[in-house]
């Protein structure tokens, strides 16, 4: 046999491997869309399109991570990357303008650099360029979705409030004042999903980090350990942005329109 073919043999197991996982997905995104189709919600097939993406996307960053795993200047790159997009990303659910922009981007690197400090700087994990990826991977995404939450919460708040809000206004409060409940309702409300998911770690749900960890080889201790410095960051990071957020969009003089 030659070289060629040894090498086309070994890589067919590889490639049956993933027929269970493609006929896995495959038959979880025909799920999806039936239902949706069944109950007539619009956009219904932006799930499925959703996970196709996903799927791609995580192809992509296997094959590049694999690579770069280990050396410090691409694993900044590669986060430096992953936050440019989350900023954009979430900026577009805000409502885009340049300035949403500066500030959803402002607000989530103030949120994640304080966390991320913390976290190297007292050992809590080691910074290392695998930790600094993984654990940085975790933060910008979760950060970009409490800004998305509590951007858009604050500007419905404020949409569906806002005869309250010219009330104060007409007394004389300041416009950041007029919207300073709202303001409050809207932090508390971004922050829910991550303190649900926090405060039912290990009793509803054994997060992926967790999962990934022991799978990894790592004692179950050790991946707790890891874990409770992932939800703590996932938390004080979200805290930080929303707040950030919410306090830049709260000086309103005019009613907002709906975020798209």
């Amino acid at each position: 046999m030659t070289d060629g073919s040894a090498g086309y043999a070994g890589l067919m197991p590889e490639l049956a491997d993933f027929v269970p996982t493609l006929a896995g997905v495959g038959l979880l995104m025909a799920l999806t869309v039936a239902v949706l189709l069944a109950f007539q919600v619009p956009s219904k097939f932006s799930p499925a399109l959703a996970i196709l993406r996903g799927a791609v996307q995580l192809a992509a960053v296997s094959f590049v991570l694999s690579g770069v795993i280990t050396s410090p200047a691409w694993v900044a790159v590669a986060l430096l990357v992953m936050f440019a997009v989350a900023a954009v990303s979430a900026t577009r659910r805000v409502g885009w303008s340049w300035p949403h922009l500066a500030l959803v981007g402002g607000s989530m690197a103030a949120g994640i650099s304080a966390t991320l400090l913390i976290i190297f700087s007292t050992g809590a994990v080691g910074f290392t360029p695998r930790y600094t990826l993984a654990i940085g991977g975790i933060v910008i995404g979760n950060a970009m979705t409490v800004a998305v939450l509590a951007g858009r919460r604050f500007t419905e708040s404020v949409h569906e409030h806002w005869e309250e809000v010219e009330g104060w206004l007409a007394l004389g409060a300041s416009p950041r004042r007029s919207t300073l409940e709202l303001a409050r309702g809207s932090v508390r409300a971004a922050l829910i999903p991550a303190t649900d998911q926090t405060k039912t770690t290990g009793l509803v749900t054994l997060p992926g980090a967790f999962v990934g960890a022991i799978f990894g080889g790592i004692s179950p201790l050790e991946a707790g350990r890891f874990q409770i410095v992932v939800l703590a960051a996932i938390m004080a990071a979200g805290a930080v942005t929303a707040v950030l957020v919410v306090a830049q969009l709260a000086p309103v003089r005019v009613r907002p329109g709906l975020p798209r």
